[in-house]
């Protein structure tokens, strides 16, 4: 039986990483795995966490899904000539006051986050539709479903995704393809590290207002606690996109926490969206406003 042909985006850590090896280590060999990274540099630790025993089930290729060419040279070095289910997964964040943002940052957040994601599809979708079938999965965030102060372009590009996915689905569906959005929240990743963040004691913050500065302080701390206290592991997401995986009929919307979060949920019942906007506020910044 021929494997299953996987290619993942964003495999240099994180999720992707953790995916990449555990559909390569499966013991069925049900897969084959072409891991992606902008930087091959990077390989090394995917190298270390597969420790050489799955040379049959995995190959590494450089792929930077903000350069059309680089994903063509990649889809061309497939072997198999297709790809069953393609996971996209490649993604970037950018946090601080929206008034210190270059047009240039704020860009590039949109070249990967966005346009790259919508790229790399558009690549592989064409023998997707020939062959009639295939999974699409695209890492999503609660970001792209509810809005995060001071992560306002973050969010937009995430929103953004939400609704090219949602217009591939009703149209894929003529053609057995299948796409997936895996919701996450905050995940023990190398994302915060790699993330572009506005430092307290950055000299750009001098040019704030103190109402603004002190309720980004406010913010930090905030994610600091939630990403102490309720980040999940990237095995409890790698999870996840196995049950979409391997699902018979896999659903548009998976969220990694089991349950639609409550923000989301109040967006749902709450349609005019100002309870949404208040609860969020006072969840984050509510030691501030007494």
């Amino acid at each position: 039986m021929d494997k299953k042909v996987v290619l993942i985006t964003g495999c240099s850590s994180g999720i992707g990483l953790s995916l990449a090896v555990r559909l390569a280590s499966d013991p069925n060999k049900t897969f084959k795995v072409y891991a992606t990274m902008r930087n091959l540099a990077k390989k090394e630790r995917l190298l270390e966490s597969v420790k050489g025993l799955h040379k049959d089930t995995l190959d590494i290729l450089q792929m930077d899904v903000t350069d059309r060419q680089s994903i063509l040279d990649a889809r061309d070095r497939v072997v198999e000539k297709r790809v069953d289910i393609l996971v996209c997964n490649a993604g970037v964040g950018l946090m601080g006051p929206l008034e210190l943002q270059s047009l240039d940052t704020m860009r590039q957040i949109l070249e990967v986050n966005l346009f790259g994601t919508i790229q790399t599809i558009q690549a592989f979708l064409p023998e997707m539709k020939a062959q009639g079938q295939g999974r699409i999965l695209v890492t999503g965030s609660t970001g792209g479903l509810h809005g995060l102060p001071f992560n306002e372009v973050y969010c937009a590009s995430k929103f953004a995704i939400e609704g090219a996915c949602e217009s591939l689905a009703v149209l894929l569906q003529h053609f057995n393809i299948h796409v997936s959005l895996i919701e996450c929240g905050p995940v023990n990743t190398d994302f915060l590290v790699n993330l572009q963040k506005v430092e307290l004691g950055d000299t750009s913050l001098e040019q704030l207002d103190t109402h603004t500065l002190g309720l980004y302080e406010k913010y930090l701390q905030h994610c600091d606690s939630v990403f102490q206290n309720a980040a999940q592991d990237t095995e409890d997401i790698v999870k996840v996109f196995l049950d979409a995986i391997q699902s018979p009929s896999p659903l548009f919307r998976y969220f990694t926490s089991g349950v639609v979060p409550p923000l989301t949920q109040l967006k749902i019942t709450q349609p005019d969206g100002s309870q949404c906007i208040r609860s969020m506020s006072k969840i984050i910044f509510s030691s501030e406003e007494k």
